[in-house]
Order: structure tokens, then sequence, then C-alpha cells
């Protein structure tokens, strides 16, 4: 009977701690949507004012920013392109390279290689932003400046190389581990008809770890549309559209922050900055909705 007693006690303690970390998992998962939510409202209420001043057809595909000027003029159609640039030129360098590394590590490197290289990538995400943009100026500008006779080093193909190292360790180290969890039955029953390790890495591994791959160049190409103190060192800080990659720009972020300091609070110019936010926020929420769409499509390969 005590024995019974006792076994109802646990039961009964760990029922109980049960629901208390289920409601302190919920009210933590409220307040961070509450958060996000303040954040949004606080962003759209300081950027849409914008549009008392300018429409939304000139604010988007104005090509003109010039918000200090007698007569300011708030195009950002060369700051969108500048940002789509670079995130294409970036994922161009980044994406394949990410997926070579998780492929090695996943199925072709030693164990004792695997433990040394993959801790290494981790920590190269770990570097402050700030170090790879100081990088890019004291040491890639003059190369690039010096090797293509440019008139300066501090460009897009400059941003991108810089972006894409930022954006790799991300890739890689999702990729490989969505790669690592392929089971390992799909791998034998492909070597087992005959397919060699290439194929089975090409039909059969990489298709079944879409859903991971998917998510990890998402995350890596969002942390590239989001990244501000690189672009804002090494892009060049041009508010014009390029005509080369070799062209001086001003990304959507590094522009939010070179000009907020210098923005009367409550004037368009302010207004015009947080409506850059607002696009920014747009992009990066429709790259998330875009990576768990593909998540879910792909889900079932690695079943």
């Amino acid at each position: 009977m005590a024995d019974l007693e006792k076994k109802h006690h646990g039961t009964s303690t760990s029922f109980i701690a049960e629901k208390i970390f289920e409601k302190f998992f919920l009210i933590v998962g409220l307040t961070c949507l509450l958060v996000l939510l303040l954040i949004m409202i606080f962003l759209f209420t300081e950027g849409i004012p914008i549009l008392k001043d300018v429409s939304l057809k000139d604010f988007i595909r104005g090509t003109q920013w010039y918000p200090t000027s007698e007569t300011p003029r708030f195009g950002i159609l060369p700051l969108i392109t500048a940002s789509v640039a670079v995130t294409l030129l970036a994922s161009l360098f980044a994406v394949p390279l990410s997926l070579a590394i998780a492929v090695y590590l996943a199925e072709l490197a030693a164990p004792r290689v695997r433990e040394i290289v993959k801790p290494v990538i981790e920590i190269i995400a770990s570097i402050p932003s700030v170090i790879i943009g100081f990088f890019g100026m004291v040491v890639v500008a003059p190369f690039l400046q010096n090797y293509f006779d440019l008139d300066t080093g501090l460009n897009m193909f400059n941003a991108a190389l810089m972006l894409a190292f930022m954006a790799v360790p991300t890739i890689a180290s999702i990729s490989e581990d969505a790669i690592s969890s392929v089971p390992m039955s799909l791998k034998e029953a492909s070597f087992a008809l005959g397919a060699n390790r290439w194929q089975t890495i090409f039909h059969i591994t990489i298709p079944a770890a879409l859903s991971g791959i998917w998510t990890a160049v998402i995350l890596g190409i969002s942390r590239v549309i989001g990244e501000t103190m690189v672009v804002l060192m090494v892009a060049g800080g041009a508010a014009i559209i390029p005509n080369s990659i070799f062209d001086a720009v001003r990304p959507l972020t590094s522009n939010i922050a070179a000009e907020m300091a210098e923005a009367p609070v409550g004037g368009s110019h302010y207004h015009a900055l947080f409506a850059i936010g607002i696009i920014l926020f747009i992009i990066t929420f429709a790259f998330n909705l875009i990576a768990d769409y593909l998540s879910n499509k792909y889900k079932f390969k690695s079943n």
C-alpha cells in the first residue's frame, strides 16, 4: 500500500510539473508573438506616414534618393536593386560551396576530419559582422582595386563576397545535419540495387534531405538580406542602380543605418527610413513563408 501511495504521489508530482512547464512555455511563446506584433505595429505606424508626401508608386519605383535636398526625393528603386543584386550574387557564391561542404562532411569525410571541420565552420558563423566588414575594407578592397584596376574596391562584388562568407556556415551546417539524418536504410537499398556512392548521393540522399536543405538555403539568404554592418562598410554607399558587379551600391539595410541618426524624428526622412524597414520586414517574412512551404513540400521525401 505504501509503495502504491509513493508511486501515485510521484505520478501526481510529475503531472503537476509537466503542466507548469507547459504553461510556462505557452506564456513564453505568446510573449514572443506579442513582442513581434508590437514591433510590427510600431514599424508600420512610423513608416506609413511617408505616403502623405510621396505616392507608393513613386516611392517604390523612383530612381532618386535625395531626402535632404531642397525638394526631397524618396525613390528607393536603387536601394532595392542593390539589395537584390548583392543577395543574388552572394547566393551564387555561397549556396554551391555550402552544399559541397555539407555533402563532403556528411558522406565523404572521415570521422576525425568531420569532428574538426564542422566545429570550425560553426565558429566562423560566430565571427562578428564588423570584423568581416573590416577584413573586406582592409584586405579585399585594395586587392580588388589593384587586380581589376578599379576606382574603388568598395563595391557590390566585395559586399557579395563578404556576405557569402557569412552565409556559408549557416547553410553548410544545417544542410549537413539534414543530409546526415537521411535513414541509412535508403542508402543501403540504393547500394543493393547496384548504385555507386555518387549515384546514391545525388539520386537518394540529397532528394531525401531537400526539406532541410531548402530551409538552410532560405535562412542563409535571409541573413544576407538582413545584414547591415558588412554592406555599410564595403558596398560603397552609392544610391544608384548598378551597371556592373564592380559598381558601388547602397542596399536597404545600410541606407537605414547610415541615415537614421541624421533624420529628424517625425520628419519625412524619418518616416521614409521606417518605410524601408517595412519593405525589409515584408521581404524577410516572405522568405520565411517560402522556407516553411518548401520544408513541408519536400518533407515526405525524407520519410
